[in-house]
């Protein structure tokens, strides 16, 4: 009766150990993309913001460089995320050009639950 025991305790170690040795972690799904370029953006363009949306976060427009040139990315809501604070892309001096710093949401240090 022990060597039934035996031998699928023995499976099963087994292929416990071929399965940590081939797990591989999903990947990060995170991008970053450094755009910088040599001249200078339009002035931001006046949108009309519409009136605030409970649970939401207004995301003004912004130039984006697409295709070798500046392009309008009209401003939208984006779904609140509690305890973090929305920030716009934004366009600084870099060297002798341009260069845009992504939208991102940061933590809120004054937010408590």
């Amino acid at each position: 009766m022990t060597f039934p025991i035996r031998t699928l305790a023995a499976l099963a170690a087994a292929g416990l150990a071929f399965g940590a040795a081939t797990y591989t972690p999903p990947a990060a799904a995170r991008e970053y993309v450094s755009v910088t370029v040599g001249t200078r953006p339009p002035p931001p363009r006046w949108e009309r913001v519409p009136p605030p949306r409970a649970g939401y976060v207004w995301a003004p427009g912004y130039w984006n460089w697409y295709g070798g040139r500046y392009v309008w990315v009209g401003g939208h809501w984006y779904a609140g995320r509690p305890g973090y604070v929305y920030r716009p892309p934004v366009w600084r001096p870099y060297g002798h050009g341009w260069r845009i710093e992504r939208e991102t949401w940061y933590r809120d240090p004054h937010w408590h639950r």
